[in-house]
């Protein structure tokens, strides 16, 4: 499926939430736990979704990132997951008060190049879907010249079913694509996305580094 063809039709395209943030300081060995003993799991468990995964930066003013991908888009829309979403638990609740500038985005998935999960990601933010589309070209270019190089997808973010969270500076709020580079390591990332950056000439504090924490497949809680 092509990014215009993953726009027109992206209800029926793979999704997968994003939230980036950093957290109170304060607080950080009880969110750590909280996402690590509860919320992945949570998330993992709900009809339709495929995998939870955490992520970490050592450069990036908002450390944490988290992905869940799913099946299509309307999973964000099913009973499960409004129960999950409208239901948090205690833990939940008060993590959430400790985030900070955070972004949570609902996106339809294009894949673009490759397969697989890497150590680490690159994730590239963009201004606009002309900046995701210019980036299809560039995918399978950029799986080739540089090793540790994976996987490339776009995310697309749903202006509906991306409702903020508390912590989101809705002034400053941008529902802007992201590419998501998956790299065998930290390095490998951050040359990948330095490099995808430069060639869609976006400054290089549009590209992040982070290093995978945990991949939790939703298949293994059934088992």
């Amino acid at each position: 499926m092509t990014l215009t063809q993953t726009l027109q039709h992206h209800l029926d395209a793979p999704g997968e939430l994003l939230i980036w943030t950093s957290v109170d300081p304060a607080h950080e060995q009880d969110f750590n736990q909280w996402y690590d003993r509860e919320h992945m799991q949570e998330r993992a468990a709900i009809k339709g979704f495929r995998w939870s995964r955490r992520y970490h930066s050592d450069t990036c003013a908002r450390p944490y990132l988290a992905l869940y991908q799913t099946d299509t888009l309307h999973v964000f829309t099913s009973e499960p997951y409004r129960q999950a979403f409208t239901k948090q638990t205690q833990w939940s609740e008060r993590n959430f008060t400790r985030m900070r500038d955070t972004s949570r985005r609902v996106n339809a998935v294009t894949p673009l190049a490759g397969a697989g999960t890497g150590a680490a990601v690159a994730l590239v933010c963009l201004e606009s879907n002309e900046q995701a589309q210019a980036a299809i070209a560039l995918a399978q270019e950029l799986t080739h010249v540089m090793d540790g190089v994976l996987a490339l997808r776009a995310l697309c973010p749903d202006p509906v079913l991306s409702t903020p969270l508390p912590a989101e500076d809705l002034i400053t709020r941008k529902l802007e694509p992201f590419i998501v580079i998956e790299t065998t390591s930290q390095a490998s990332a951050a040359s990948a996305g330095k490099w995808l950056a430069e060639k869609l000439g976006l400054p290089p504090a549009r590209s992040h580094c982070f290093k995978l924490l945990w991949d939790l497949q939703s298949i293994d809680l059934a088992r």
